[in-house]
């Protein structure tokens, strides 16, 4: 049997995760995996000696992936990737369909299949579902884990709201795949995921297309950024949101602006964002095509 490991992050869903590794494990055991659970340690690298490893089960959020998949590439792994959706939002986990049950999305791990998927990478830090800044954007930097466990998603808007405080432009100028141009960004949204805080802004993504999905909302007077941002979120087409697709990105701005990949603490300017496509495998149910329809309405 190829060694597996069962990564959990002990905050994870409330402590949730922590509280069931055994049970966890036991399922994967029973369908024949040789699995053993291990403590995520922020700061360390999870593979250290474990490079052998062939499959990673991942328990926790967006973060907590992200953390995982930076780890395995910094030493140039490539295990097969699952998740335990145990965050607050679990986009990546949405966009690979699982569970929001912990102990049914091991089940569905157990019984799925392994498919390629794409990530992004954005000055040589990978991220799984979203790389982003602006208005809003690094709510979730600045939202504690314990106002997170103690309302879930309600704290992200919670502390949003402060962020309207200091509404500003940033001046950017943009390369991508079929255009050059220059634009003045109240916020900044660029998914190789599907979701974001489980809101389907990108209304055509995929998460194994190729290429990002990218939103710009253009800085005007607040009340009309405001106002466009709200009737794009209703289904419409306002022209101060750009939204175009593409595999590569080069951006430079006069601002130091921070950024945030995943719900962490980004890189900053000036940024060069690459879809590897492809660039992770990963056990999850197998999509059905009815799923896949929609997604691509």
């Amino acid at each position: 049997m190829k060694k597996s490991l069962l990564l959990y992050n002990v905050k994870a869903g409330r402590g949730k995760i922590a509280r069931n590794v055994d049970a966890l494990t036991e399922i994967f055991r029973q369908a024949g995996y040789d699995i053993r659970p291990k403590l995520i340690e922020f700061g360390q690298n999870p593979f250290d000696g474990d490079e052998d490893c062939h499959l990673a089960v991942v328990c926790g959020g967006d973060g907590t992936i992200n953390y995982v998949v930076n780890s395995m590439k910094s030493k140039s792994l490539s295990p097969v990737i699952a998740v335990i959706p145990a965050g607050t939002a679990n986009d990546f986990a949405g966009a690979l369909g699982m569970d929001s049950d912990i102990m049914r999305a091991a089940r569905q791990i157990v019984s799925g299949q392994v498919r390629r998927v794409d990530c992004g990478m954005v000055n040589g830090l990978y991220f799984i579902n979203i790389f982003s800044f602006g208005i809003f954007t690094t709510t979730s930097q600045h939202t504690s884990d314990q106002l997170k466990h103690k309302i879930g998603k309600l704290a992200y808007i919670f502390t949003g709201i402060k962020d309207l405080l200091h509404l500003h432009g940033i001046p950017l100028h943009v390369k991508c795949d079929d255009d050059e141009f220059d634009f003045n960004a109240l916020m900044v949204l660029i998914f190789n995921g599907e979701t974001a805080g489980r809101f389907r802004l990108a209304r055509t993504a995929r998460i194994d297309d190729g290429v990002f999905d990218c939103i710009m909302l253009e800085k005007r007077n607040p009340i009309v950024s405001c106002w466009h941002m709200i009737r794009y979120l209703m289904g419409g087409s306002p022209r101060s949101v750009r939204y175009f697709k593409s595999s590569a990105l080069e951006m430079t701005s006069t601002l130091d602006e921070a950024t945030d990949v995943d719900g962490q603490k980004g890189e900053r300017f000036p940024l060069s964002i690459v879809c590897h496509g492809s660039g992770i495998e990963v056990l999850a149910p197998v999509p059905h095509r009815s799923d896949d329809t929609k997604k691509r309405r």
